[in-house]
């Protein structure tokens, strides 16, 4: 079973995306500070992270490199509602493998997951 890490500071966006990826038969759990996800990315190793960019410790597209770095294996997912070129520009820059406006569809996510991880 495929393993789902959710980094993000809306309880609404973790819930959601927890569904959507539950579906995809994913065993996830979320975080919602880059406080707890360097915490718990200790124990685990998900193989795709979805990543917020505006987080209360932190901004995802600069925590990013750490993923890469400690997590080399994990497909990063960012996730923001303030899309713009500047960020991406960023996010792409230090290895993130998708970038994802909010608000997204169900699609999108399932897109992002067949694309990222192949059957």
């Amino acid at each position: 079973m495929a393993t789902a890490l959710i980094i993000d500071d809306e309880i609404d966006i973790c819930y959601l995306l927890s569904s959507i990826l539950r579906t995809k038969k994913m065993e996830v759990s979320y975080v919602n500070s880059l406080t707890e996800a360097t915490e718990v990315l200790i124990k685990q190793h998900p193989e795709i992270i979805f990543l917020d960019n505006h987080l209360p410790d932190g901004k995802g597209v600069d925590y990013i490199r750490y993923l890469k770095e400690t997590h080399p294996q994990s497909k990063v997912v960012m996730i923001t509602a303030f899309d713009n070129h500047s960020d991406r520009t960023i996010a792409f820059n230090n290895g993130v493998d998708t970038f994802i406006s909010k608000p997204f569809t169900r699609a999108i996510i399932n897109q992002a997951i067949d694309k990222l991880l192949p059957a």
